[in-house]
C-alpha cells in the first residue's frame, strides 16, 4: 500500500506543500535532495527537506550530525542559487553514537527553484497523480548528473464495512500517504460520524462499485461480517488484479466464505489469495492494534516479504527508494 514505493509520504508532501507556499509568498528558500546513497541510509532516494535564508526548516533528510551542514548549504543556496553537492559518510555517526548511526553515504544536492516549480510542489502535496521531478547537478570531478525522481500519487484502501475497525484503518492508514474509501450499503454504518478519517464513504453495495476502484494499487479489506456483503465483496476482489485480499473473521467463518467462493467456482489457487484472518499475529486486542496488524501485512505483502521480526534473517532494514 505505500505510495510505489514512496515512504514518509505525509511530511514528503507536507514539505512540498510548504515549498508550494513559500513559493507564492516569494519566501527566499532552497530544497536539499537526496540523489545517490550506498550502504545502509536513513531516508529513500528523493527525500528532500526545505529552508529559507532565514533558516526556516521543513521536513528533513535523517542526515544526524550532519544535518546541519545541509541546513547551512540550503541557506547558502537560497541565497545565491549555486547549487551545492555534498557527500557525507555517516560512518561517523557510529562512532559518535556507538554503532547506533546507520553507517551509509549520503549525497545531497541543494537547489533553488524557480516560480514554475510551485505547479509540480503542489501536484506532489495533493498526491491525486504521479509527479516527477528532475535535480541536475555536477560533482566535484565535474561529472554531470540529472537525477530523476517520481513521486507516485497516494495509493488508495479499500475497506469493505463500515466498523469500528474501517475507522481505525482510515486512520491509520492516512499515516502511511493512504486515502481510504468505505464501502457498506447500510445506512446507519456508513456515515462521517463512525468514519471521521475516511477519505470517502460509498453507501453501496460492493459488486456495484469495487470492479472499477480495485486495481494492482488497491488493496482491499474486507469487514463486514455479514456474507451478503463480505461474498460478493470477495469475489470482486478475486476477479480483480487487487494486490491484497484481507479478510476479517473467526476461523469458522473464513472457512465458510471460501466454501461459498469455492462452490461458485473459484480454485483452491484463487482462494488462497486472501489473507484471512488478515493481519500479522502481533497478539492485537483493541481495535488500533488490529489495524496496526492488518496495515502492516499489507505494506509487508506489497514489499514481498512474510513480515517476520527483523532480528531474524538478513537484508536491507526499513529500506526503499523513490527512484524509477
Amino acid at each position: 500500500m505505500p505510495s510505489g514505493g514512496w515512504r514518509n509520504g505525509i511530511r514528503m508532501r507536507d514539505v512540498f506543500a510548504t515549498a508550494a507556499a513559500w513559493l507564492e509568498s516569494k519566501t527566499p528558500f532552497a530544497l536539499a535532495t537526496l540523489v545517490d546513497v550506498r550502504n545502509a541510509a536513513p531516508a529513500p532516494l528523493g527525500a528532500t527537506m526545505a529552508v529559507t535564508l532565514e533558516a526556516r526548516i521543513a521536513g528533513d533528510i535523517g542526515a544526524g550530525c550532519y544535518e546541519g551542514e545541509i541546513v547551512d548549504a540550503c541557506v547558502a543556496t537560497a541565497g545565491d542559487g549555486v547549487r551545492r553537492v555534498l557527500e557525507l559518510d555517516l560512518t561517523s555517526d557510529d562512532i559518535i553514537s556507538g554503532g547506533s548511526g546507520c553507517g551509509g553515504f549520503l549525497e545531497v544536492v541543494t537547489w533553488r527553484p524557480d516560480a514554475a516549480f510551485a505547479e509540480t510542489a503542489s501536484a506532489i502535496a495533493a498526491g491525486r497523480r504521479d509527479v516527477r521531478f528532475d535535480v541536475e547537478y555536477a560533482r566535484a570531478s565535474g561529472e554531470r548528473r540529472s537525477f530523476a525522481a517520481l513521486v507516485p500519487a497516494r495509493s488508495t484502501l479499500v475497506v469493505v464495512g463500515g466498523t469500528s475497525l474501517a475507522a481505525e484503518l482510515a486512520a491509520v492508514a492516512g499515516r502511511l500517504d493512504s486515502r481510504t474509501i468505505v464501502v457498506d450499503p447500510r445506512p446507519a454504518f456508513a456515515t462521517r460520524e463512525r468514519l471521521p478519517a475516511a477519505d470517502e464513504i460509498l453507501l453501496q453495495w460492493p459488486e456495484d462499485v469495487l470492479p472499477e476502484l480495485l486495481s494492482e494499487r488497491t488493496p482491499l479489506v474486507v469487514i463486514s461480517h455479514d456474507p451478503k456483503i463480505d461474498l460478493p465483496a470477495l469475489r470482486c476482489g478475486l476477479e480483480s488484479n487487487a494486490p491484497y485480499i484481507g479478510l476479517l473473521g473467526s476461523r469458522r467463518a473464513q472457512a465458510a466464505r471460501r466454501d461459498a467462493l469455492r462452490i461458485e467456482g473459484f480454485d483452491p489457487s484463487a482462494l488462497a489469495r486472501i489473507h484471512g484472518p488478515a493481519g500479522l499475529d502481533i497478539g492485537g486486542v483493541s481495535m488500533a492494534e488490529t489495524a496496526i496488524s492488518i496495515l502492516a501485512e499489507i505494506v509487508a505483502a506489497s514489499r514481498g516479504r512474510a513480515g517476520g521480526a527483523l532480528l531474524v534473517g538478513g537484508g536491507t532494514i526499513h529500506s526503499d527508494v523513490l527512484v524509477r
